[in-house]
């Protein structure tokens, strides 16, 4: 709550005509906006200019921001909109050249806690987040997005009722039936 109380001060701050106000709130949300970017649109160029975009679209909006809910939920809305409009548009025009399959960048896998595993523990485990990470990509979208909120962003179901301008109560059953359908496609590699 506090995190919201400060980022009120700079919102007001930047209605004043503080533009440093506004550098700070992008210092402070950058990573996550990107992070929220990558998820939706795998070219990097393409990401860098979506978070730019929904930045500007933000600063240009923030008179209109009324802190009903936290400036990362009102900021984390323009970025999803921002990129899904992007990839309307980009379904709308022919590919600059031909993907080849090669060039594509593989996903990282987080950090290992232990280091000293087995390699078949290791190619265990690469397989246990390639599995998660194939489900999390075939949920319907208002799924993925709800347990994306949930469970990498680190969102309240009240900031992702707000972000997902739904019912509490819809959020829950779609975090549920996310967890639900990422539970069976692990299944396989628990037995």
């Amino acid at each position: 709550m506090e995190d919201q109380g400060n980022d009120n001060i700079l919102v007001a701050r930047v209605r004043n005509g503080d533009k440093q106000a506004f550098n700070l709130l992008v210092a402070k949300y950058q990573y996550r906006i990107r992070s929220l970017v990558s998820r939706l649109v795998a070219d990097p160029l393409e990401q860098e200019d979506i978070v730019q975009d929904a930045f500007i679209k933000a600063y240009r909006a923030i008179s209109r921001f009324r802190g009903d809910s936290a400036f990362y939920t009102w900021l984390y809305r323009i970025a999803v909109n921002t990129a899904k409009h992007h990839l309307v548009n980009a379904t709308r025009r022919p590919p600059m050249q031909d993907i080849d399959a090669g060039d594509m960048a593989p996903m990282r896998t987080p950090p290992r806690l232990v280091e000293d595993n087995t390699p078949e523990m290791i190619r265990q485990n690469d397989q246990l987040v390639q599995t998660i990470k194939r489900a999390i990509d075939e949920l319907p979208e208002e799924l993925r997005q709800a347990i994306t909120l949930r469970e990498l962003e680190g969102l309240s179901y009240e900031d992702i009722a707000e972000a997902m301008n739904c019912p509490i109560g819809t959020v829950r059953s779609r975090i549920f039936r996310a967890r639900e359908a990422i539970q069976q496609a692990m299944e396989p590699l628990l037995d």
